[in-house]
């Protein structure tokens, strides 16, 4: 018999799967014919519930509330931790949805204090948070810290089972130089670059899943079906991942990390043709746990790529938002493209190919996707993580729609005054964690920077349909 957590989790994944297909279908033949994909639907400042401050832009009739900025006390008595990024909902129950949140921080400075639980390194600043909303009432509950000690936790992705696995975006480990940083020398106790398995309850000690590969991890998604579990990889050259567990359920017991080749495309960083369709084959990695080219003096973060390359893979261009629905494998290439503004992928498991669903012709149209989900109501929900400044492209969230439009969602519009404990123009700062409450009547979101979690809800089906 099925758990209560393995029965939503299956019919979240259905659910999800609504419209998808007709929605990204219909989107090939729209843009290959040259026609306009932005929806006209115009987006409105919208005042936070919490704070009274106009920090998004919404469609009309679409409301929000803000939770979890960085430094506010959570319920465990711990301060909120900064980078808010990936985040899932893990559980329902009677309309109480659980979610896990990431913290993408790099710092050295000392592991969160998580009760109950020890950190993975006492000296590796990054984590997760875990977070309850009451969707009936529109209400935060709570917030706690479930994993502490790891670094750089930047996307992941829910399992079947109501657990949470959370990636590290580095491999910097023991005596490691951190190029993010101005090559700060890191003092960490023991290496990084892992999956983790996350309980939301933050009771069980982290446990690095090392089978499933040390590299410069982004997104995760499950093939419920089969058991096989997807990774992306956040790097300029990235390979796109699947691990085949030896024990269906349970990572931990080890399997295989295998790196996908597009048969005749050896690197797909630039322009693809709308439509476009790919066979797929796959390639065990010998060694998922070498982060490194061996014998360079320097690191350089590829041992897994370039393992997977000399078997034949295929070069992406920054593989970061991934999600399961529908039957495919969704995933973003955040700088791939003529444009170099983003790519949008489908790899259906069943046939075994791949094909391009959406290149953004340029970034004032769709600004380098990030994050992803399945919305819903159709089509998919994206992040955008742009590189240009504040004052030219705000960083927006889209939906995808079922009718082949980009269709904007929210814009972010926050400009503090010390309001929070802040002062600056974050219009530039990604959108991150998307993720749709069971019922779909509630999408929960990051603003990295500062750090908040936003709870948005509105006439879902007027954005499908108008």
């Amino acid at each position: 018999m099925k758990s209560r957590r393995e029965f939503l989790s299956e019919t979240f994944s259905s659910a999800s799967g609504f419209g998808v297909a007709a929605a990204l279908s219909a989107l090939g033949g729209r843009v290959a014919l040259g026609d306009a994909t932005r929806s006209k639907l115009k987006l409105v400042p919208a005042k936070d519930e919490t704070t009274g401050l106009e920090l998004i832009h919404l469609p009309e009739g679409f409301r929000y509330i803000s939770y979890g900025w960085t430094r506010d006390p959570m319920s465990d008595g711990n301060m909120t931790p900064a980078a808010h990024d990936g985040m899932g909902v893990v559980d329902e129950s009677d309309g109480i949805v659980t979610i896990v949140r990431n913290h993408e921080i790099s710092d050295d400075r000392g592991a969160l204090s998580i009760k109950g639980g020890r950190p993975f390194d006492r000296l590796a600043g990054a984590g997760c948070t875990t977070l309850k909303f009451d969707t009936r009432d529109g209400q935060w509950l709570e917030s706690r810290v479930s994993i502490s000690g790891t670094s750089r936790n930047c996307a992941g992705g829910v399992t079947p089972w109501g657990t949470w696995l959370t990636a590290e975006e580095t491999v910097l480990g023991i005596g490691s130089v951190d190029n993010y940083e101005t090559n700060a020398e890191r003092a960490f106790e023991k290496n990084h670059g892992w999956i983790f398995e996350v309980d939301p309850s933050g009771v069980e000690d982290p446990v690095p899943l090392k089978a499933m590969g040390r590299f410069v991890h982004e997104a995760v998604a499950f093939d419920r079906k089969s058991g096989i579990v997807y990774e992306t990889e956040d790097r300029g050259t990235a390979g796109f991942y699947r691990f085949i567990p030896k024990q269906n359920g349970n990572l931990a017991a080890g399997g295989k990390l295998q790196v996908a080749e597009v048969v005749g495309q050896d690197d797909l960083r630039g322009h693809v043709e709308q439509g476009a369709q790919f066979d797929v084959r796959w390639h065990t990695i010998p060694e998922p746990t070498l982060a490194n080219t061996r014998g360079l003096t320097e690191p350089d973060e590829l041992g897994v790529f370039k393992q997977g390359k000399s078997l034949g893979g295929t070069t992406f261009a920054r593989l970061e938002g991934c999600w399961s629905g529908n039957g495919g494998i969704y995933f973003d290439a955040t700088s791939g493209g003529e444009a170099s503004a983003g790519q949008i992928w489908k790899y259906d498991p069943e046939s075994e190919t791949l094909t391009m669903l959406f290149e953004s012709p340029g970034k004032e149209t769709l600004n380098m996707p990030d994050n992803l989900c399945v919305n819903p109501h159709g089509g998919l929900v994206l992040c955008e993580d742009g590189d240009y400044g504040d004052d030219e492209y705000p960083q927006r969230m889209h939906l995808l729609s079922q009718e082949g439009a980009l269709v904007p969602l929210a814009l972010n519009d926050v400009r503090l005054k010390g309001e929070k404990g802040f002062k600056g123009d974050y219009r530039g700062r990604e959108w991150a964690g998307a993720t749709f409450s069971p019922d779909g009547e509630w999408l929960f979101a990051n603003i990295q920077t500062p750090g908040f979690t936003v709870a948005i809800t509105g006439p879902w089906e007027s954005l499908v349909n108008g």
